[in-house]
């Protein structure tokens, strides 16, 4: 079973919302996001977000799209400038969970489970996109399965 990573929605600027929640772009690309992943039968168990506005909304919008049976949970070790190999060392193929947060965390946490490396990065994130990763069991590297973003190009 895979983990999905997912950078939180397009964020209105600190001048208009001091909490930087999502903006209408961010929401609509979010659910478009959301529906195709459901849309592709993608059976997220749990989805886990950094509990700062912009990903607790982002979250909120996958979850009443992919309906996880564990529902949402906040995670303080998802934020943008914590340590990804403490967070890395909890993650289990088999955990099926998505995770909402932020770069670089993000984009150092895929390095690290790719290749073992924060400092290159292996994939640019966009606002609101799904990166799916994968292992097999035997392996000791995960891989990259699949992305959907807002965006192409």
């Amino acid at each position: 079973m895979p983990i999905y990573l997912v950078q939180h929605a397009l964020s209105l600027p600190k001048e208009k919302d001091s909490e930087q929640g999502i903006s209408e772009a961010g929401q609509a690309d979010a659910k478009r996001i959301a529906n195709v992943a459901k849309a592709y039968n993608i059976n997220v168990k749990k989805i886990q977000h950094s509990g700062k506005k912009r990903a607790r909304q982002t979250a909120e919008l996958f979850e009443r799209v992919l309906k996880p049976i564990e529902g949402v949970e906040s995670s303080s070790e998802l934020n943008p400038l914590d340590d990804v190999t403490e967070f890395a060392d909890s993650l289990q193929s088999s955990s099926n969970r998505m995770v909402v947060s932020h770069l670089p965390f993000l984009e150092r946490l895929t390095s690290w489970l790719i290749i073992g490396k924060t400092e290159h990065t292996v994939f640019k994130f966009q606002n609101g996109g799904i990166v799916c990763l994968d292992k097999s069991p035997k392996d000791e590297y995960w891989h990259i399965k699949w992305t959907l973003m807002p965006k192409v190009g």
